[in-house]
């Protein structure tokens, strides 16, 4: 693997003493293959944090959910999840196709664990998997550069309640979200979700979609 610390690294581990530490700990847990209870973990798991970078060097974080086993272990150095629905700004996908670079967190609230993962991805709508996700739009699949297991001192444990109902089901179907009713875009919707408000008991206003939002809707 490349060096895995930069300058600016470097130069914190020295002020605060830590290079030895920060050198052992990547000897020990830092890795570019994923190990069978790594993979156990990862597919376990019903959500995830993806970090992106766009083409003018911002990084942005998003909150992906599925079924348990919606981000998959394709081999040792790949893994691959599928893109539903979203809002149509499509910043995920977009920084992955324009910079491909990426981080996974994955997180255990209830038992408190949690794994780190980098690489080089790619997306497409025509990839052979696409259909083994329904009502997936895309699929990104992901190049390893590395992983490790991070400390989960700091996790607070919370436990599981449910599962979000707009998780596509066996056959694709979700429920359609509440902010696509909201009467200011109506006109700016997609073709596949104009009659959405109709098929939901009509458009709404944006202080009842704010409503929603405080009592739990989504």
């Amino acid at each position: 693997m490349p060096e895995f610390y930069g300058e600016a690294q470097r130069a914190l581990q020295d002020r605060f003493d830590t290079r030895r530490l920060a050198d052992r700990l990547t000897a020990a847990i830092v890795h570019d293959t994923i190990l069978d209870d790594e993979k156990a973990f990862i597919e376990s798991r019903d959500m995830v944090f993806v970090s992106t970078v766009g083409p003018d060097g911002q990084p942005t974080v998003s909150y992906k959910g599925g079924a348990p086993g919606f981000v998959r272990v394709l081999d040792e150095r790949t893994v691959a999840l599928p893109s539903y629905d979203g809002n149509g700004m499509f910043l995920t996908m977009g920084n992955i196709a324009a910079t491909a670079k990426v981080g996974l967190l994955f997180i255990d609230f209830e038992h408190p664990h949690r794994i780190r993962l980098h690489g080089e991805a790619r997306v497409a709508a025509d990839d052979p998997l696409i259909a083994s996700w329904p009502g997936a739009d895309l699929v990104v699949r992901i190049a390893v550069t590395n992983l490790f297991v991070n400390c989960p001192r700091y996790i607070h444990p919370h436990v599981q309640s449910a599962r979000s109902r707009f998780v596509p089901a066996a056959d694709g179907a979700a429920p359609p979200p509440a902010w696509k009713r909201i009467d200011a875009i109506q006109d700016a919707l997609p073709a596949r979700d104009a009659d959405v408000a109709a098929r939901a008991g009509g458009v709404i206003s944006m202080e009842d979609y704010g409503r929603i939002l405080q009592e739990g809707g989504a």
